[in-house]
């Protein structure tokens, strides 16, 4: 397995795709790609249909897929202001790719997901890339369903950004640009793919769990009521957590409630979304049932470079004294994080490479961050989502 990145900030956007595809394609050493992965920044959308076709030309046989990008990574750097165009090539050996493309259609019994990929029993992982506004909303569900009574393949990526309003992103596909659904590749047969998904947040306090709720709603934990327990929380809490806690409180979700025990990876994290003091329940965004295990979480950038950090020396410990290496990584991370988070450029692609070595890495800011979490695929906000390509 070779894989190569490159980024280019040069203004026209031909060239800065070709610029970007060439670096890329170096790497390989005279092999033909298998993927290419583009990210670029609303600056050349307006010729984005010229780039894709370029770029299809230019990477046969390799299937392409891309979109636009807040912010582009590539190069060890997040480019947050200026155009840029990061390209990211990939010779797989030994494994299958297969371009997807997935939309929503209208019919007399309501909408339905249209481009589910077939999978066979060999299918590793699942690189995805949508359009904020238009991506169909089950479509996480069914990609998680594909093998029934196995684990879900891992499906990593994230929504485009940049863009006001729909229609204002591009999705690049083999040569052809799209401005709505999603489009993708599986990945299948010999290759191994590691995901790692940081959610940014620290847990306080204890775990409850869930005795009355409604839907997204949660209106009892252990007997009490959910804002006598936050009180109660929120008074035991140091100062500092205090302040994290009026800024940045979120739920974790338990997904496997049979574990014994629960740590930071057992957790689906939530925001607080409501809270009304009167009856005093409080609203989080996804649907909780009684029985259920949750915890409040507090986010700020201290908590999400301990949980990133955090998370990439686990992997980094678990690599000790494998043989194998990992050739690259693909990394999808939240426009809410960066500059506006951290105060420093280039944090989350930094902590990667710092961890693992120097990797061609090539990414993206997303409207919303793609990856699994307890064996099972979501949607998130404000994670760093990576996927890891380990040549054996």
């Amino acid at each position: 397995m070779r894989i190569g990145a490159a980024l280019s900030t040069l203004p026209d956007a031909p060239e800065a795709a070709r610029e970007a595809l060439g670096r890329a394609l170096e790497a390989l050493e005279g092999e033909q790609p298998d993927l290419v992965v583009a990210f670029h920044s609303i600056h050349h959308l307006a010729r984005i249909a010229e780039v894709a076709g370029m770029l299809a030309t230019g990477a046969k046989p390799a299937a392409v897929i891309g979109c636009t990008a807040q912010a582009v990574v590539g190069d060890g750097r997040e480019v947050e202001a200026g155009p840029a165009f990061s390209v990211w090539a990939a010779r797989l050996d030994g494994a299958r790719v297969e371009p997807f493309v997935l939309g929503e259609a209208q019919t007399d019994d309501g909408p339905t997901i249209l481009g589910i990929p077939p999978v066979a029993d060999d299918t590793r992982a699942i690189i995805l890339l949508g359009e904020p506004y238009t991506f169909p909303t089950d479509a996480l569900e069914q990609l998680n369903a594909l093998r029934a009574g196995d684990a879900p393949i891992p499906v990593i990526g994230g929504m485009a950004s940049g863009g006001r309003g729909r229609g204002h992103h591009a999705l690049v596909y083999n040569g052809d640009v799209r401005t709505a659904g999603a489009v993708g590749v599986t990945l299948s047969g010999d290759i191994r793919i590691e995901t790692l998904v940081s959610q940014g947040c620290k847990p306080i306090g204890a775990t409850s769990v869930v005795t009355a709720a409604d839907g997204n709603v949660i209106q009892g934990l252990a007997g009490s009521l959910p804002m006598e327990k936050l009180g109660d929380l929120f008074r035991s809490l140091a100062p500092d957590d205090q302040e994290r806690a009026r800024h940045g409180l979120h739920v974790g979700v338990v997904i496997d409630e049979y574990a014994s025990e629960f740590g930071p990876g057992d957790f689906l994290i939530r925001n607080v979304i409501g809270a009304d003091q009167r009856s005093g329940w409080i609203a989080i965004g996804e649907p909780v049932s009684v029985g259920q295990t949750v915890q409040f979480h507090i986010r700020d950038a201290s908590a999400a470079d301990e949980d990133l950090n955090g998370s990439l020396g686990v992997l980094e410990l678990s690599r000790v004294g494998d043989p194998s290496t990992i050739a690259g990584a693909l990394l999808f991370t939240c426009n809410g994080r960066g500059m506006n988070l951290f105060g420093a450029p280039d944090h989350d692609v930094a902590a990667v490479r710092s961890h693992l070595g120097p990797l061609p890495v090539a990414g993206m800011f997303c409207a919303g961050e793609i990856g699994p979490v307890g064996g099972k695929n979501f949607l998130h906000g404000f994670t760093a989502s990576v996927a890891l390509f380990v040549n054996e």
